[in-house]
């Protein structure tokens, strides 16, 4: 089965801020995930279903969809799941699946740590 990953973050209109997830998205690519594609929800492109539409292009057959998002606001409550069910309906011999955001990870923590750590040297 050939598995994509989706990344899905917010978008800016500055276009250096979207840059951290296009990095991210290539260090992401394995053997086990081949296609990784960056999204934006708004202000930035590619969108989440133009990116959907690239995933399925290039031959995905599950689409693991991952909210670059700390909290669970309307985007991810709501906007997030529409998409899932939008790209779902428009390609139904594709799986796609919605991860969880990323706030609630108990890593976070240790990252937040660290940024401590670095302020006060």
């Amino acid at each position: 089965m050939i598995k994509a990953l989706l990344l899905i973050a917010h978008g800016s209109r500055n276009k250096e801020a979207n840059e951290d997830l296009i990095h991210l998205a290539k260090r992401l690519v394995s053997t086990e995930l081949q296609i990784v594609e960056p999204s934006y929800l708004e202000l930035a492109e590619p969108e989440i279903e133009t990116a959907g539409d690239t995933c399925v292009a290039k031959g995905a057959q599950l689409v693991i969809m991952v909210p670059y998002f700390l909290s669970a606001g309307i985007h991810v409550r709501k906007d997030l799941i529409e998409s899932l069910e939008l790209l779902s309906k428009k390609y139904p011999a594709v799986q796609f699946k919605l991860a969880g955001h990323l706030g609630p990870h108990p890593l976070l923590e240790t990252i937040i740590r660290e940024r401590i750590n670095e302020a006060l040297r």
